[in-house]
């Protein structure tokens, strides 16, 4: 039976993913309750209730589950056995299962691999000495992942000779990593992909990504790729997305190696490529993932206009709060999004910008240039 308009949507996470989607719910006339250890988040600014409490605290997980109708999540890195008690007592989307595959970069690629999708070259390691034999195999050129708890470049480094590897295995930081072979990649690309419990999917356009210091800066609307390869990368992300049997998001990162393409990584989740679609869709992701979890049908994903999403970092706040005007008088297509976060940090994604424009090209200098705006030196200081 599908959950109707009214019941109530728990969310695991506070970040910025989690609050476009309870806006996206609140919209549709669902209730909305936000776990996140930090008072105030981003989502229990929007959600009808916020349970401050540790992830791994089993009693307030599941006391946070008894009040609501399903469970669905923004952030990965919340314990199994928080899971565990959860699903027990509310229906979970995307399973347990599922996260464990998508959190775990050596699960991840290990599970693409035996399914014969395609995926960079890689490498398990657990030490310094298999880190050395993997170089061997793949090569001095390669970069070194952590294999948990890895994001926006966090966990990850670069090998560019094997003279470094101690230095390496020290700065990744984690007890297990991945080696993965560089790929001389054109460009980067993503997808997401919803599916429901009865198996219908839809996908989003693939967007194109452009990364800074492992952080994704600008995404653009459609990809400037070839219809062949559009239709091939939604035909990959959607096998990938009913081979996890997964019920709401799955965002499939790829490399384009020529008329080719390699998985880079996966998020079952909303992500931050698929921003766009809250102003350039007929349904956003964040609607998506509602309806999927609630077993409703799917809306129809279909893009109004090119578009471009570019990031605002907690760098702009260096000389105090920007000035938003600044911005929004660059274009009156820009869009604005903050969210809501306390403190400005580098490399923190504290809201981004949206264009819309005839052309991806043409949508993609209008943010840049909006985001420009806020790079002069006049300032509101608090």
């Amino acid at each position: 039976m599908p959950i109707l308009p009214g019941k109530t949507i728990g969310i695991l996470g506070g970040g910025q993913l989690g609050r476009m989607f309870a806006i996206a719910a609140r919209r549709m006339g669902y209730r909305v309750h936000a776990l996140d250890p930090t008072n105030d988040c981003p989502t229990g600014q929007v959600a009808d209730v916020e349970i401050n409490a540790a992830y791994d605290d089993v009693e307030a997980a599941e006391k946070f589950a008894r009040g609501v109708d399903v469970v669905t999540f923004e952030f990965e890195n919340v314990p199994a056995q928080t899971l565990t008690a959860i699903q027990r007592l509310r229906p979970v989307h995307p399973s347990p299962q599922v996260l464990d595959t998508c959190r775990h970069r050596l699960h991840e690629k290990d599970f693409l691999s035996r399914r014969a999708f395609p995926v960079t070259q890689y490498r398990a390691v657990n030490g310094v000495e298999q880190l050395a034999s993997a170089v061997h195999e793949l090569g001095s050129k390669s970069i070194l992942k952590g294999a948990d708890f890895g994001y926006d470049g966090k966990g990850q480094v670069r090998i560019e000779h094997a003279e470094n590897l101690e230095k390496a295995w020290r700065t990744m930081g984690r007890p297990v990593g991945v080696l993965e072979a560089l790929v001389p990649f054109d460009k980067e690309i993503s997808v997401i992909c919803a599916r429901t419990i009865n198996g219908q999917t839809s996908c989003f356009e693939p967007g194109e990504n452009v990364h800074v210091r492992g952080i994704l800066d600008i995404t653009s609307v459609p990809a400037d790729i070839s219809p062949r390869l559009r239709l091939a990368a939604i035909e990959l992300a959607t096998a990938i997305t009913e081979s996890l049997d997964v019920v709401g998001l799955l965002a499939v990162e790829m490399f384009v190696v020529r008329e080719n393409l390699l998985i880079n990584e996966l998020a079952p989740r909303p992500h931050n490529s698929g921003h766009f679609s809250f102003d350039a869709c007929a349904t956003s992701q964040f609607e998506q993932q509602l309806r999927a979890v609630c077993g409703l049908p799917l809306g129809d994903a279909i893009l109004f206009s090119p578009a471009a999403m570019a990031n605002l970092l907690g760098d702009l706040w260096r000389d105090g709060e920007p000035d938003w005007s600044r911005a929004l008088r660059a274009d009156p297509r820009i869009k604005l999004h903050l969210y809501g976060k306390h403190t400005a940090l580098p490399g923190r994604k504290m809201g981004h910008l949206t264009a819309i424009a005839p052309w991806a090209a043409e949508a993609r200098r209008i943010a840049m240039q909006a985001r420009s705006a806020l790079l002069d030196e006049r300032r509101v200081h608090p």
